[in-house]
Order: structure tokens, then C-alpha cells, then sequence
């Protein structure tokens, strides 16, 4: 049935801020390494028990800025904090940060509580208190597709990535956007040689600047580190070039206008399509890394408020990703079939005539609208929910006021 035929709408849980999920999680965060096995073995066997943390002891204004966000994920209902005791980001600031957006919250340290397996156990007793009031205090509201944020991201690219699974991502992402909900597509060093386009497509003097910058500095980031986000995955798939892989991972941006440029951890100002930058700020002590893999990139999306993220890989990937189901799409046929345990959409039929590259989109529109609406992705059926937060820099103080 076409998406245009269908309600598109559901339940969701409201949140104090007026934002709305479309899951109602435990959220357990850990605040270094060395806290990361009792954070998994705590989740373990716990329904709707998610993890997430930053492996660094050192204080990261950026990843701090990233937990703290993803803590207060629309699909997020209560959270527990976890730290060793040596590390700087602290556990209580978190918790007292989620408690004040008006979601239960508990934290405590490993070390003042016998080590591992009391730790363990302790844990297990708080995020089933926390369920338990996560649920009792839970307030469904009517939720429509407008109110929808989907992010977008590619990995694993090949030949069909730009030619059938990104147009079909971009094809749905200028429908979300024609029925007023937000997009948000990333990836800056994925569009070196397609700055003058990129600009092209601004909505306004003012984004048109924002996304000059974004992309200038992406430019001088790959040629700072002496690498270009090609891969040699890539090279055995078809592709040759990064202005090549450029061109297929921009479409999946669709061809509706770019309304601004958010920063990692930032939310949309508005309905529409938005910019992710999550390249790192020169900065004298620290440029960092921009995304080290795909699952960091997820994580920004997921950040920025995206209650589903599409991922679209050609030669095939096995990831999920905690807080905001993950929804794979291949228009590689061969890696539909071979994969089809861990692929959701196939879109080479698109390439073989099956069907047409909106009615693909349309039928992509009504498997998303299924999601939000409870149905299991292949990725939250198998239990995968890899996160990455890393060391980055981006100066909070060029964050757009929203």
C-alpha cells in the first residue's frame, strides 16, 4: 500500500520537554572503560536495557556533551549512570542532569560498592526499580509522522550505494520532509568535490554560510590527516574515487532544500532537512578524529534526536545500535540475499525494474512508519546495539542557537 494511503500514526511516550519517543528504554551509561563490563553484564537478559559510555579517563567536554544527549533521548525513559570512581566525568552529574529533564535516574561506583559481581547485582536491582517506574509514569500521546526525526547514514559502500540504496533514501527523505517532519543526513568528508552543490542546495543566506563552513573545514581536515573517507572495501565494491563515493553518499540527502547545519549533540531548529557536521574544531591541543567508524556516526545521529536511523550499506553490515532502532538497506542484491538474517529493506529493485524509485521510498515510508510504531528491526531482533563515543573537539560556543 502506498504511504500515502496510510494513517502515519501512532502511540508515543511524551516527554517533559513536549518531545515524544517512539521506545521507552533503561538507559545504562558508563563514564569510562574500566566501568564497561559491569554496564554489559548489568543490561545483560534486562528487556529494554541499553548501553552506552566514553572509554576515556580524561574529561571530554564533546562526549560528555554526546551522553548527556543521548540520557535525554526521546526514546529514553530512565537512566542509570555507572564510573569506576578514578575518572573525571562523573556519574551523579549525569543522573542529576536526566532527573532534571524529568526522567528517573540512579548512579553509583563501582568501587564503593565490593567490585564486580556486587556491582553486577546492585545494578540489576536499580534498572528493574527504574523499569518498573518508567512505566508507571509512562504518558502515551498520539504521535503523527511529522513529529518524526530520521537520520541517515552510509557504510560498507559499493556501486549500488549511489545508484539504488542512497536515491531511495533520499526519495523517502524528500517525502518526511513534504508531510513536515525532519531529516537529518551527515557524513561532510563523504561530499569532498561537491561543495558548489552543497551550497546550491541552502535554504537561506544563513545556512548557505553554515554549510560553506562545514564543508570547508572537512576539506581541510582530510587533507590535515592525509586520508579521504574511502576505503579499500570500497575499492573492491566498484568505486575509484572519493568525488565517486561523494556523489553516491550525497543523494541519499534527497534533493529537498538544507535548512541549516546542527553540530553533534544538537538538535534540528525546525522541521525540514538538516546538516549533521561532526568533523572536529581545529583546535590547539586536540583536532580528534571524525568518524572512526560507522557506529560513531549512528551515535551522532541518535544524539541529534533521531528516533531511527536509516543505515545503507552495499556490500552488507551486521551492526544495530542502541536507544533508536537501526534500519538496514542494501541495494546490492547478492548482499540482500547473502545477509538476509541482518538486511531489512532491499532496494535493487530498483536497479532491476521491479519497481519504481518512488515506489520504493513509498514502501520504505511504510516499513519506517512500522517501526515507529513498534515493529522490530532485524538489527533489535538480533540483540545489536554496538555505540562508540570518542575523543572529539567542537568548541560548544559555535553551537546554533536553536
Amino acid at each position: 500500500m502506498s504511504c500515502m494511503n496510510n494513517p502515519l500514526s501512532f502511540q508515543g511516550f511524551l516527554r517533559d520537554d513536549g518531545r515524544k519517543g517512539i521506545r521507552n528504554v533503561v538507559l545504562v551509561v558508563y563514564t569510562v572503560e574500566c566501568a564497561s563490563h559491569v554496564a554489559l553484564e548489568i543490561a545483560r537478559g534486562e528487556p529494554d536495557a541499553h548501553v552506552v559510555g566514553f572509554s576515556g579517563c580524561y574529561d571530554n567536554a564533546y562526549a560528555i556533551r554526546l551522553m548527556l544527549a543521548l540520557a535525554r533521548h526521546p526514546n529514553v525513559g530512565a537512566v542509570l549512570a555507572v564510573g569506576l570512581g578514578c575518572e573525571y566525568t562523573q556519574p551523579a552529574k549525569i543522573a542529576e542532569v536526566v532527573r532534571k529533564s524529568g526522567r528517573p535516574a540512579e548512579w553509583f561506583y563501582i568501587q564503593e560498592h565490593g567490585g564486580t559481581l556486587k556491582s553486577i547485582e546492585l545494578g540489576k536491582r536499580i534498572v528493574r526499580s527504574l523499569r518498573d517506574t518508567m512505566r508507571e509514569s509512562a504518558r502515551l500521546a498520539p504521535m503523527s509522522v511529522n513529529e518524526l526525526v530520521v537520520g541517515a547514514e552510509c557504510g560498507g559502500s559499493d556501486g549500488t550505494s549511489g545508484l539504488a540504496g542512497n536515491p531511495v533514501v533520499g526519495r523517502f527523505f524528500d517525502l518526511l520532509v513534504g508531510r513536515g517532519g525532519t531529516a537529518v543526513f551527515e557524513e561532510t568528508v563523504e561530499m569532498i568535490g561537491l561543495g558548489e552543490v552543497l551550497r546550491s542546495r541552502a535554504a537561506t543566506d544563513e545556512a548557505r554560510a553554515a554549510v560553506s563552513r562545514a564543508y570547508d573545514k572537512a576539506v581541510r581536515y582530510c587533507r590535515s590527516v592525509r586520508q579521504y573517507s574511502i576505503s579499500p572495501g570500497n575499492f573492491a565494491g566498484g568505486l575509484t574515487t572519493i568525488e565517486e563515493k561523494s556523489m553516491g553518499a550525497f543523494v541519499k540527502s534527497g534533493s529537498s532544500p538544507i535548512q541549516g547545519v546542527i553540530r553533534v549533540a544538537e538538535q534540528p531548529g525546525g522541521p525540514g532537512l538538516w546538516l549533521l557536521d561532526s568533523v572536529p574544531d581545529e583546535h590547539f591541543m586536540q583536532f580528534g578524529y571524525t568518524n572512526p567508524n560507522d557506529t560513531e556516526g549512528i551515535m551522532d545521529l541518535i544524539s541529534a534526536g533521531a528516533h531511527i536511523v536509516l543505515f545503507i550499506t552495499g556490500r552488507g553490515s551486521v551492526i544495530g545500535s542502541p536507544i533508536a532502532p537501526l534500519i538496514k538497506i542494501t541495494g546490492n542484491r547478492e548482499t540482500f540475499h547473502r545477509l538476509q538474517d541482518d538486511m531489512d529493506f532491499d532496494a535493487s529493485r530498483v536497479l532491476t525494474g521491479e519497481v519504481t524509485m518512488t515506489g520504493a521510498a513509498e514502501e520504505l515510508f511504510s516499513l519506517i512508519t512500522a517501526v515507529a510504531a513498534g515493529k522490530l528491526t532485524r538489527p533489535e531482533i538480533l540483540g545489536h546495539r554496538e555505540q562508540f563515543i570518542t575523543y572529539k573537539h567542537q568548541d560548544p560556543s559555535r553551537l546554533r542557537a536553536c
